[in-house]
């Protein structure tokens, strides 16, 4: 078991930067023109066409919140979870948890959108893929904590 937590603590952050940086989704209009952002690129982009409230709100859910979660979950694996945790962070963690996968769920949305249009084709990249992964695997790292002793 330690070695399954040790990999998914190496992986899930890993995967999580891959998914920042790698395209997300590849979007053809009009048979002529493709973009394949990625999450960050998508980020500046709102930022810059002035979305700055938007920027921030997506920022929070898809890098912010990932990034704390893992810092909380190898800070847990690393120090042992005390029996009576506390802290503004252990405090948070369950809420974050529920939060993993709407970036995944919103991309997918995109995807479907832009397809049943007519106006654009869409296609997964490796970046939704990562960022899947990293969400899934700090799904999986709390049901693997380590227990008293262990």
């Amino acid at each position: 078991m330690k070695v399954l937590r040790a990999v998914c603590l190496f992986a899930a952050p890993f995967m999580l930067a891959l998914g920042l940086v790698l395209p997300l989704i590849e979007l053809n209009t009009l048979h002529f023109f493709s973009e394949t952002p990625s999450l960050i690129g998508l980020l500046l982009e709102l930022w810059g066409n002035g979305d700055a409230l938007l920027a921030v709100i997506v920022g929070l859910f898809s890098v912010v919140f990932p990034v704390v979660k893992l810092i909380v979950l190898t800070a847990e694996f690393v120090n042992g979870k005390p029996k009576q945790a506390k802290g503004l962070l252990v405090a948070i963690f369950p809420y974050l948890a529920k939060w993993s996968m709407m970036d995944v769920m919103l991309v997918a949305i995109v995807i479907f959108a832009a397809k049943t249009s007519g106006f654009a084709t869409a296609f997964t990249q490796p970046g939704l893929w990562f960022y899947a992964g990293s969400a899934i695997l700090s799904g999986i790292l709390p049901q693997i904590a380590p227990k008293p002793g262990d």
